[in-house]
């Protein structure tokens, strides 16, 4: 195993699984720009990474992330359009990369996983969750719209309970994330990383091919009317036979 650390990031490869970590444990790993722009580049540093197969996202420290670093909303005001505009963007391209990424990844989540640290873990392809985590969006609690995250949430969940969470700040535990298909597994904290790694280690088994053709596949069809997913399924099912050695 080899390690690397950053300012805000930890970066650990478990021979073909990548782990990156979220790593501002005194701040509950809340996304300043800083760290946003970082996870964003290790994401897709990981992707174009031959020896790379799978990618683990988890945080340092008590939580996996408490959601933006309020502290930084002081300078995106209406007088500084062009930071708020660049703020905004970096936040969308990173909370929409994980499902874009050729390469699985699983999120592994403790503690608070709030607004954009939600939006994070359920952005990702699998989720292991711990039995302290709290997960919601409280943004409207701080006269926020919880507005990137939302696409997100409304595609993973049903309506009326996505729009309780963003409207009320309703926060969901373990056993309500497995309940509502959101997390794969529920672990204890100390299991937690290693259940993560466990299953990003069974996505390096198949061709790396044929599983960046699965995921990129898999959120095509979400998207599309019956018939036209079909097709796509159809394509793909006539390509593949390429794959095999």
């Amino acid at each position: 195993m080899t390690s690397e650390e950053t300012t805000v990031l930890l970066r650990d490869d478990h021979g073909p699984v990548r782990v990156i970590r979220l790593n501002r444990p005194d701040k509950h790993n809340a996304l300043n720009t800083e760290l946003t722009r970082a996870l964003l580049d290790e994401l897709l540093a990981a992707d174009a990474d031959g020896s790379v197969r799978a990618v683990v996202l988890a945080g340092e420290g008590r939580s996996f992330c408490a959601g933006a670093d309020i502290t930084e909303f002081a300078d995106l005001t209406p007088d500084n359009q062009d930071a708020v505009l660049r703020r905004a963007e970096l936040t969308a391209r990173t909370q929409l990369l994980p499902q874009q990424l050729s390469k699985p990844i699983v999120s592994v989540v403790w503690g608070n996983a709030l607004g954009g640290g939600a939006g994070l873990a359920i952005g990702c392809d699998m989720m292991v969750v711990a039995d302290d985590v709290r997960f919601g969006y409280p943004e409207l609690k701080h006269s926020l719209v919880p507005a990137i995250v939302m696409t997100g949430l409304q595609r993973q969940i049903g309506r009326k309970l996505a729009f309780e969470m963003i409207s009320h700040g309703t926060l969901l535990d373990a056993d309500d994330l497995v309940r509502l298909g959101l997390a794969n597994r529920r672990v204890s904290r100390d299991k937690a990383l290693d259940t993560g790694i466990e299953i990003a280690s069974k996505w390096s088994e198949p061709s790396s091919m044929a599983m960046a053709a699965t995921k990129d596949l898999f959120y095509r069809v979400a998207d599309l009317p019956v018939d036209q997913a079909m097709r796509a399924g159809r394509d793909v099912n006539a390509i593949m036979r390429g794959f095999r050695g």
